[in-house]
């Protein structure tokens, strides 16, 4: 295949996973971007520049992580061999669970489907994009909403090896809040702590409480939102990792917000159908240390990741 295109701009949401009780399976899109401009040079070799998250300490050669998929991508397009001109403007907080290495590999396959001309209006195409960057990422659950946007439930199919995802509509009313910490939390710390067999009740409690959150989500109910977010897997046995989201988590929900710990932490989600964003600035100002935090107040992305032909402006 040759190229149709040979320079792309990849916009691709933010995600959190887990929602509370949807461990390694539910996500959901932000509208919170990281872009990428993608350049295939005829000469090989990687040039790159980094603004904003990660530019004094990512690298910017045949390592990035979005070069990483973008290679990996071309082959499954059977696009020739190329250089790369990568520009990127990483506003997405790394380590903190907000989907960031998700977004890197679905900017890096979404380029190369861009460059290949591919078109990105058709599911099977989606598809194809997620499938290469849940194999890329290992796990689905921050990938699909990436791809996909709105709501998704993941998981792997045993018997091919192959992830799938469904894809849940959002209501228009629901916001979120994301509280960002100056802390980093790696997610194999995270994963560390977690017991190998947990309580039959609680099992119980996160399957009945992760059925209830495309409902929630769906109908933009606040009181199925708040019962829908409990969970008894993770978030118990993570919280001595990051005490103040544990803190924060526990004192939103006491005031009946659906907060939760944003995939493995340590930012924190709030769900809520209407904009609360000045009561919730003001109870926290109020009640809890902020000095550590800084709040943003988030949209739903529902369309997931887009691909323009920079050259010609033109969505593809």
């Amino acid at each position: 295949m040759t190229f149709a295109a040979t320079k792309v701009r990849v916009d691709v949401p933010a995600t959190s996973a887990n929602l509370g009780p949807g461990f390694d399976t539910a996500g959901l899109a932000l509208n919170f971007y990281d872009t990428v401009i993608v350049e295939a040079l005829p000469a090989q070799g990687v040039h790159m520049v980094i603004h904003g998250e990660g530019e004094d300490s990512l690298p910017r050669d045949e390592r990035h992580l979005v070069v990483r998929a973008l290679r990996k991508a071309s082959e499954s397009f059977d696009l020739p061999e190329f250089g790369v001109n990568l520009t990127a403007w990483n506003r997405i907080p790394q380590s903190r669970g907000m989907g960031s290495s998700a977004s890197a590999i679905v900017a890096g396959v979404a380029a190369a489907a861009g460059l290949a001309g591919l078109d990105m209006h058709s599911s099977e195409v989606r598809d194809e994009i997620f499938n290469i960057a849940a194999q890329l990422e290992g796990h689905p659950d921050n990938v699909a909403p990436a791809v996909y946007g709105g709501m998704t439930i993941s998981w792997l199919e045993s018997s091919t090896r192959s992830f799938r995802t469904v894809q849940y509509p959002v209501d228009k009313n629901v916001n979120a809040w994301i509280f960002i910490p100056d802390f980093e939390l790696s997610t194999s710390k995270a994963r560390e702590v977690l017991p190998q067999e947990v309580p039959y009740e609680d099992a119980l409690k996160n399957v009945s409480r992760a059925a209830l959150l495309p409902a929630a989500l769906g109908r933009g109910d606040n009181d199925l939102l708040f019962h829908a977010t409990v969970d008894r897997l993770h978030q118990p046995y993570r919280a001595p990792l990051m005490g103040p989201s544990a803190r924060l988590v526990d004192f939103l929900r006491a005031q009946g917000y659906a907060a939760v710990i944003s995939g493995a932490g340590p930012c924190v989600l709030c769900l809520h159908a209407g904009d609360d964003t000045d009561k919730l600035r003001n109870i926290t100002a109020k009640s809890i240390d902020m000095s550590q935090w800084r709040m943003e107040h988030l949209g739903i992305d529902h369309n997931g990741v887009r691909v323009y032909e920079e050259s010609a402006k033109k969505e593809q």
